[in-house]
């Protein structure tokens, strides 16, 4: 296989998602630009919650990174809304805020019925993939019903890169 193709070991699937309580901030701009802007504000917030819980006797564990791109590939990639995400235990109300400048919110993530596929390989490569699991979604009777979704799996320096795409859907 050609170094940095894309490939996508998993079939595309519908599962069902509860909803989860999430740590959330908001960026306007080229990911790759803004990403390592607003991630010490979520990751620190989420880190002090984390130690926070932990003096009380609670263990909690920081999950992976999501991250909603409503007007990806609608308008220029230097005018993308990002909301990135961090899981956080649903009976957190309130956010330890670390970075002055950059409000980390709390917000519930619906779900329900998604569709998702793993991409493997670099981000850049990922529209292949982004595209089959449109396409199985319209041929299983569904339509996309919100914005496109990442998990990213692995770190973005990671040999190789592991991102589950996502849409919730609903039948047509």
């Amino acid at each position: 296989m050609p170094k940095g193709k894309a490939i996508s070991r998993q079939e595309p699937q519908i599962i069902e998602m509860p909803s989860e309580n999430m740590a959330v901030v908001y960026s306007k701009g080229d990911p790759n630009e803004v990403g390592p802007q607003v991630m010490p504000a979520l990751y620190g917030s989420v880190y002090k919650l984390k130690f926070d819980l932990k003096k009380k006797g609670i263990d909690f564990k920081v999950g992976v990174l999501r991250a909603r791109w409503p007007d990806a590939h609608i308008v220029s990639k230097d005018k993308w809304t990002g909301i990135w995400g961090l899981p956080i235990p649903d009976d957190v109300t309130s956010l330890p805020q670390k970075v002055s400048g950059i409000e980390v919110k709390r917000e519930v993530w619906q779900y329900g019925t998604v569709a998702q596929i793993l991409h493997m390989g670099p981000f850049s490569t990922e529209m292949p993939a982004v595209q089959r699991l449109h396409d199985f979604i319209a041929e299983n009777g569904y339509e996309i019903a919100g914005a496109h979704e990442e998990e990213y799996l692995t770190t973005p320096k990671a040999k190789v890169q592991k991102t589950l795409i996502r849409y919730p859907i609903r039948k047509k």
